[in-house]
């Protein structure tokens, strides 16, 4: 009967300890910007790693420190949350950030409970230099790596589900992505047209317009008339003005012109 108690004790304290909660957080895509008030830190980690298991025994018992130290401790499975794997660029497992009031500080310490507790309560972070605002997990640059991270696990998904369930090859599973992609591009381009047309419209072309080639109305067509005869009369009298120039010139320097004038100086000196 006694060995039956003790083994009926240890029963009900194995199974407390496993529906006990665990103080670790569970973070996903739509809650980062908890992360944006307070202190936390955060581990990204992956099922499948090897470092990451042996890692979680440390990081559980950190929790347990985690209302003393006014820190939340939590953890995102970047298997299940590409978004916050795209946001914080994670390309190690397991990595470790340390958020406080907006700032970023990737931890690069030992991995046990006592250098997590001294990097908290001496707080060693305020050596580490913070994660610069445009690669910060708040600005448009690690937005739209979320955003594409994101897009790659819905692709991957629908990739599964046409070659699991739908029955689809592989291949014919490509074949559907290229020609969605070409048929997207062709859709995003034909917009962007659209709007720079918009924005910057090009000018119409106008064909070159020459005086000549129009049909006068009967008054212009007259007074340009007009205009040609005036011209035609100035011309005349200035052809008349220069003949009757080039007479005058002739006669003065012609021979009997040239005779004349020692014959008349010879007389008025003989009378003088």
């Amino acid at each position: 009967m006694a060995a039956a108690g003790w083994l009926c004790a240890l029963l009900c304290l194995a199974a407390a300890a496993h529906g006990k909660r665990s103080p670790v957080k569970v973070l996903s895509d739509g809650m980062w910007r908890e992360l944006l008030h307070g202190e936390w830190m955060v581990e990204f980690y992956a099922p499948w790693c090897p470092a990451c298991q042996n890692l979680q025994p440390e990081w559980e018992k950190f929790a347990e420190w985690g209302e003393d130290l006014e820190v939340n401790i939590a953890k995102v499975d970047v298997t299940e949350q590409p978004g916050l794997s795209g946001r914080f660029v994670i390309t190690a497992l397991p990595t470790i950030y340390h958020c406080k009031d907006g700032e970023f500080r990737r931890y690069q310490g030992a991995r046990t409970k006592s250098d997590f507790i001294n990097f908290i309560s001496d707080q060693e972070w305020k050596s580490i230099e913070p994660v610069s605002s445009w690669f910060g997990p708040s600005s448009f640059l690690m937005s739209s790596m979320s955003a594409l991270f994101q897009l790659s696990m819905w692709i991957r998904h629908c990739h599964n589900y046409l070659t699991e369930n739908v029955g689809i090859p592989v291949w014919g599973s490509y074949a559907v992505f290229a020609l969605a992609t070409l048929f997207s591009g062709l859709i995003l381009g034909l917009i962007i047209v659209f709007l720079a047309d918009c924005i910057c419209p090009s000018k119409k072309y106008r064909p070159p317009q020459y005086p000549h080639s129009r049909k006068l109305a009967p008054e212009s067509a007259q007074l340009l008339k007009k205009l040609d005869e005036e011209q035609e009369a100035d011309e005349e009298d200035i052809s008349d003005d220069e003949i009757e120039g080039k007479e005058v010139s002739d006669r003065n320097s012609s021979p009997n012109a040239v005779r004349q004038r020692p014959v008349i100086t010879a007389a008025t000196t003989d009378k003088s």
